[in-house]
C-alpha cells in the first residue's frame, strides 16, 4: 500500500488565509478606529482603548486645536476632550463623549517580531476606515520626535501609510493594537513607524493620574562632543564622546549643585553619557527628587558632583 500524499500548499490556499487573517482583524477593530478633528483644521485617526471613550492618538493631531470631535465609523459624530499630551512621544489621550463603545486592547505583553503580520486601520486624506497591511521590518529604531527627543523602541512597518493614518492602530494577527502609528518618510515607499504599545501604556496611565507625563529635570542645555583620541588617552577616558554643558539654568539643580558651561560630563551614576540622548534617556521619572552622581571633567582634572532632579513641567 502506498501512503496518502499531503496535498501541496498552494499560492491561493496562502493568499485566502492571509486574507482571512486581515478580515478578522478588520471586523474586530475597526468599529474601535476614529477619525479625529479639531476647531484648528487638524485632523487625524486614533483609536479607541476603553468603552467610556478613552481614546489614543497623535499629538501632532491634536497640538494645534481645539473643540475636538471623534467620527465613528456607524457614522456617529461625538465631542470629545483633551485629557493630555505627549509631545515626546507623539501621543496624545482624549475622551469621546459616549459609553459602551467598541474599543482595542493594547498588546504590551508580547514583543513584536519582524516578520510578523500587521494591519493599520485609519482615516488617510479623510477616506474613513481605510484598510493596510504589511509586515513588521524591524522593531528597536529610535524616531526623533517634533521636540527632538529621541522615541525609543518605535517599529517600523511595511503597511503604507498617508497623511491622515496618524494616531490610527497597527495591530497584530489577533486584532490586539502594537502600535500607534506616527511617521511616514517622504518620498519613501514602504517605510512607516509606530509608537509601540507598551510605550503608550505608560503614557496613557501617566496621563490619567498627571495629565502629563513626569520626567526629571536637571535645568542645563548641552551638546554631544566628539573626543579627540590623545585627549581621550590623556584624560583616561574610553569613549569616543561626552556630554558638554552649554548652558546652566538659574536656580536649577544643575546650579545648585555647582555644574558649570564647559564641563564634560562622562557617567551618571556608572552609566555612560556619551551623547545628549543618553543622558535624556536616564533621566526618567524614578530619578525625580533622587540623588544622582555625575563624573566629569573640568578643565583637564577630573571630579564629581551630585545632582537632584526635579520634576519636569
Amino acid at each position: 500500500m502506498t501512503s496518502p500524499q499531503t496535498p501541496p500548499v498552494l499560492d491561493r490556499d496562502l493568499l485566502d488565509a492571509y486574507s482571512r487573517a486581515v478580515i478578522d482583524v478588520v471586523d474586530a477593530v475597526a468599529p474601535a478606529v476614529i477619525g479625529v478633528r479639531t476647531g484648528g483644521g487638524g485632523h487625524g485617526s486614533g483609536v479607541l482603548i476603553t468603552p467610556d471613550g478613552y481614546a489614543l492618538t497623535n499629538d501632532h493631531v491634536v497640538a494645534a486645536g481645539s473643540d475636538y470631535e471623534a467620527g465613528l465609523p456607524d457614522g456617529r459624530a461625538l465631542k470629545a476632550r483633551l485629557v493630555g499630551r505627549d509631545p515626546a512621544t507623539d501621543l496624545a489621550l482624549v475622551q469621546v463623549e459616549g459609553h459602551s463603545l467598541p474599543f482595542a486592547r493594547l498588546e504590551t505583553g508580547r514583543a513584536p517580531r519582524a516578520g510578523q503580520l500587521v494591519v493599520a486601520i485609519g482615516n488617510p486624506l479623510g477616506f474613513e476606515s481605510s484598510v493596510t497591511s504589511g509586515i513588521v521590518s524591524a522593531t528597536g529604531r529610535s524616531l526623533r520626535g517634533t521636540h527632538g527627543r529621541l522615541i525609543d523602541s518605535v517599529i517600523q512597518h511595511t503597511a503604507p501609510l498617508n497623511p491622515g493614518n496618524s494616531g490610527g492602530p497597527l495591530l497584530d494577527s489577533t486584532g490586539a493594537v502594537i502600535g500607534v502609528n506616527t511617521a511616514i518618510i517622504a518620498y519613501a515607499q514602504g517605510i512607516g513607524f509606530a509608537i509601540p504599545a507598551s510605550t503608550a501604556d505608560y503614557v496613557v496611565a501617566q496621563l490619567l493620574q498627571h495629565g502629563l507625563v513626569r520626567r526629571a529635570r536637571i535645568g542645563l542645555a548641552g551638546r554631544t562632543r566628539p573626543i579627540d583620541p590623545r585627549m581621550a588617552r590623556l584624560l583616561g577616558l574610553d569613549r569616543p564622546s561626552v556630554v558638554e554643558v552649554l548652558q546652566v539654568t538659574e536656580r536649577s539643580p544643575s546650579a545648585k549643585a555647582g555644574l558649570r558651561v564647559g564641563d564634560w560630563l562622562l557617567t551618571l551614576d556608572g552609566k555612560p553619557t556619551a551623547s545628549v540622548d543618553a543622558l535624556i534617556a536616564l533621566l526618567g521619572e524614578t530619578r525625580i527628587g533622587v540623588p544622582v552622581r555625575f563624573e566629569l571633567v573640568r578643565g583637564r582634572e577630573r571630579s564629581s558632583l551630585t545632582v537632584t532632579p526635579e520634576a519636569d513641567g
